[in-house]
């Protein structure tokens, strides 16, 4: 058997081209490419303004069964359906997301792809970057440093101390820094308060880069954060303290997408990165808007599996920016599916038909999910070289009884060539015309109402239930005017449930929301369920632990 090499290898040996050819492919001339570097681009505001006028093409979201550890390749497969729509002649750009560096040093590793599916320059993307992370941090910071000023400096906006809503953030798992106390030391350091951290991507400036459509959009949205309340509970905003320009001149070149290649050297932009399992998990709506304009096919994923994900990017994300997807790919993998029907990880290489067939309730709730929104699905086998043809059969067989198909896909050791057929089946779906789609629920329905529906309908449980205290805070925010945002569900990953050990498809379950947060600037409500955390912690062993570089000067470990 050949030498099986390693994504880091595979991606170090691609032969890129200049991204100024790979912007040529899609129409944008050299001048209004910002190169960093010879291989990635940001593109200028200018160009995807006088884009605006273009035809849009046919948009494909690639979401997933719920994340194990035996992994399921929803970027790998969105990198490769790119490069396959590509090679039977359809013009196509992938959209996916930024990296953060807290799951790159943590536990989950990079996320640009894998194996002859991946987006290049992969350390890049998974370390800087370009910088938008960092330009959103310190853009939040400032916000943040901004209203302790003013409360130290006499508190003209008469905001209450004790309710302070905007925490702070950076992008690295640090479980030390979620409740902390700032300005100890005296009366020249501050009035003390409680607050905390959270990471980078649950940040709503996170949120608000990927939803605004322009500079000037970017600015009003900042300009509506909330960021505390006065003693009478009225809202104070980021504007009432002039806030929203100096946030805005940081992120200005943030906010233009990036233009990077994958190793076919096909177009790919990778723009924001908010989690789905504590935020929206799409990346930024001018990404995709402007690859839209600019070709035939996007493809683009949403976080983690269509419970999270994908229910956010129909709900939230093609609500906000009016997108109307033609067609899903639901990945699955036959490892993924055994887990879910209760194999341990160190057992997954022994064929077991039976858990393939008992795991594969997961991935038809997410079928039905999916098709709730009226979109048509179409199931990505996404293949380990120890699966076997019974178990491969085996889910092709569930899928049809679903009444949908699955196709087997090699990019992961093919490339382009090994995910042909999907490829096709996806034009097939799309020009087909069925699409249907409607978000979930209606914009007037009450706020609580929203979250249940989402309970009953996507995680099939028995009802979501809250404290007299947050339901309070939700029909304060409807009085206020805000009734009518969609929600932002913050739920573990690894579970239609809050429990994430309970695997498979789980139903009349209870889903605690403990806490609720409005991003008014953002435009929906976070509902905090269960024991998720938005600042993560680092796993006992963390990733970084085994990251470093060799004597070439090369980075091992990362990926």
């Amino acid at each position: 058997m050949a030498e099986v090499k390693s994504d880091i290898e595979i991606a170090r040996a691609a032969r890129k081209k200049p991204i100024q050819e790979i912007g040529e492919r899609l129409g944008i001339p050299p001048e209004h490419l910002l190169p960093y570097g010879h291989d990635k681009a940001k593109i200028s505001a200018e160009f995807i303004a006088g884009a605006r006028g273009n035809g849009d093409g046919k948009l494909i979201l690639v979401t997933a069964i719920n994340p194990t550890p035996a992994g399921e390749g929803k970027t790998t497969t969105t990198v490769g359906l790119g490069d396959g729509l590509n090679r039977i002649g359809k013009k196509t750009a992938v959209c996916i997301r930024e990296a953060s560096l807290g799951p790159c040093f943590g536990m989950k590793g990079g996320a640009a792809g894998g194996g002859y599916a991946q987006v290049v320059p992969m350390e890049d993307m998974n370390l800087h970057f370009t910088g938008d992370f960092h330009a959103i941090t310190s853009a939040h910071n400032l916000l943040s440093a901004l209203i302790d000023n003013h409360i130290y400096w006499g508190n003209a906006e008469n905001i209450d101390t004790r309710r302070v809503a905007w925490r702070r953030v950076m992008d690295m798992n640090d479980r030390a820094l979620r409740q902390i106390v700032v300005s100890l030391g005296g009366v020249a350091n501050g009035f003390p308060r409680e607050t905390g951290f959270d990471i980078t991507v649950a940040s709503e400036v996170m949120a608000i880069l990927c939803l605004a459509t322009d500079l000037h959009d970017l600015e009003k949205r900042l300009g509506d954060i909330i960021i505390g309340y006065r003693r009478d509970k009225s809202p104070v905003f980021a504007r009432d303290i002039k806030a929203d320009g100096a946030m805005a001149v940081l992120l200005k070149d943030a906010l233009q997408p990036n233009l990077v290649q994958t190793l076919e050297n096909n177009p790919a932009f990778v723009h924001g990165g908010p989690f789905a399992n504590i935020a929206h998990g799409c990346n930024s709506v001018m990404a995709t808007t402007t690859a839209l304009k600019l070709a035939d096919y996007v493809v683009t994923e949403a976080g983690f599996g269509a419970d999270l994900g994908a229910e956010k990017f129909f709900d939230i994300k093609c609500r906000k920016a009016g997108l109307k997807p033609s067609a899903a790919v639901i990945v699955a993998t036959i490892r993924a599916l055994k887990m879910n029907g209760g194999v341990k990880k160190e057992e997954l290489g022994a064929e077991d038909v039976e858990a393939v067939t008992k795991g594969c309730a997961n991935l038809g709730r997410h079928i039905e999910n999916v098709k709730q929104f009226g979109v048509p699905a179409i199931v990505a086998i996404n293949h380990f070289h120890t699966d076997t043809e019974a178990e491969i059969a085996a889910v092709k067989a569930y899928v049809a009884a679903e009444g949908e198909e699955a196709v087997l896909c090699r990019h992961w050791a093919e490339g382009s060539a090994g995910i042909e057929e999907l490829a096709r089946k996806v034009v097939a779906l799309a020009e087909g015309g069925t699409s249907q789609f409607a978000p979930l629920y209606r914009e007037d329905m009450p706020l609580f109402e929203k979250i249940d529906t989402i309970v009953k309908r996507i995680y099939r449980g028995s009802e979501a239930i809250a404290d007299k205290s947050v339901r309070a805070q939700l029909k304060q925010w409807e009085d206020q005017g805000y009734g009518n945002l969609p929600v932002c569900m913050a739920k573990t990953q690894y579970s239609f449930s809050t429990d994430p050990n309970l695997r498979g498809a789980p139903t009349g379950h209870v889903v605690p929301v403990r806490e609720v947060r409005l991003s008014a600037g953002a435009g929906f409500i976070v509902a905090i369920c269960g024991e998720i955390m938005t600042m993560p912690g680092l796993p006992r062993t963390p990733s970084a632990e085994k990251i470093f570089l060799n004597e070439q000067g090369y980075i091992e470990g990362l990926f």
